[in-house]
């Protein structure tokens, strides 16, 4: 039987975690971990590697494969508010197994670590080694088989949701930003604000600047400007009754006014909140996971 300490709670941080003031953390969204495999539907065969011995990835390879022609390369980078989330999880397994079938892609979904026993920014170190290690086969010399033999290292794509649109800024699924003023629809409803407003604070305790420090606010004091955006095309999907739709829509529309010569699209999905897809695989889900796949193949 647990002891009274085990059982008393130190933070609350809902839906994601609960924190116990014997150290221990309780996960609650995400938890329900897959193997990789042969995927029955689609072909798409993933495993898993280890970058380093705290950083590990799943790999994606799809069923459609010509030896004689290479395929663009996704990196993907999930969300859960620093917090919570794993590229291991039923949800972003099936969301990127089935986005590598549809695009015709190979896809590295890293698992990087999470707060607060890993309190950003080691979400973006790990994030940034991660890149650095599928780099470092474009010469076809890396450890990994699979992406020495067939990827095209011209057309490479970083992509994520939630937070991790926030790592990295190429292919945005339903981004998460944040900031101290409130904007557009944040102003209309405070209560769901809650999450958003914590979020930064709680994952990078460390923060001096809050919920303006640039990695989480793009759009703050003394953030780089989106001029020098390293990539030729960014892609920014909303939905309608998310609360953090504005802040999607100010990025794309502040990255238009920049100064970047790369070009820019947006696609909103009306009546959906934040990552409908990884949890309701409807109709509109499906459109999504085109419209991503469309944007790599162009």
């Amino acid at each position: 039987m647990a002891s009274s300490i085990e059982q008393e709670v130190d933070h609350e941080f809902q839906p994601f975690l609960t924190v116990y003031k014997d150290g221990k953390v309780e996960r609650h969204l995400f938890t329900d971990e897959v193997p990789a495999s042969v995927a029955t539907q689609t072909g798409v065969v993933s495993k898993d590697v280890l970058i380093n011995p705290s950083l590990s990835a799943r790999l994606y390879l799809p069923i459609v494969l010509n030896h004689q022609n290479k395929l663009p390369l996704l990196i993907y980078f999930h969300g859960g508010c620093f917090v919570s989330g794993s590229a291991f999880s039923a949800s972003y397994h099936q969301f990127v197994n089935s986005l590598v079938a549809e695009a015709n892609v190979v896809a590295v979904s890293v698992d990087y670590r999470l707060a607060p026993e890993h309190p950003v920014p080691i979400a973006f170190d790990d994030s940034w080694e991660a890149i650095q290690w599928v780099i470092s086969h474009s010469k076809g010399e890396g450890t990994e088989s699979w992406l020495n033999d067939h990827v095209d290292f011209n057309r490479v794509f970083l992509s994520g949701d939630s937070v991790g649109s926030a790592i990295t800024q190429h292919a945005l699924i339903h981004p998460f930003f944040w900031g101290k003023e409130r904007i557009g629809v944040e102003k209309l409803d405070p209560e769901k604000n809650v999450i958003s407003e914590r979020t930064w604070l709680y994952a990078c305790p460390s923060s001096t600047l809050g919920n303006d420090d640039p990695r989480i606010n793009p759009f703050a004091v003394g953030a780089p400007s989106l001029s020098g955006l390293g990539c030729d095309r960014v892609l920014v999907c909303i939905t309608e009754d998310d609360v953090l739709k504005d802040r999607g829509l100010l990025y794309y529309e502040t990255l238009g006014k920049s100064g970047w010569d790369g070009r820019r699209e947006i696609k909103e999905t009306k009546g959906k909140d934040h990552v409908f897809h990884l949890f309701d695989p409807c109709e509109e889900s499906l459109e999504l996971t085109k419209w991503v796949a469309s944007f790599l193949n162009q």
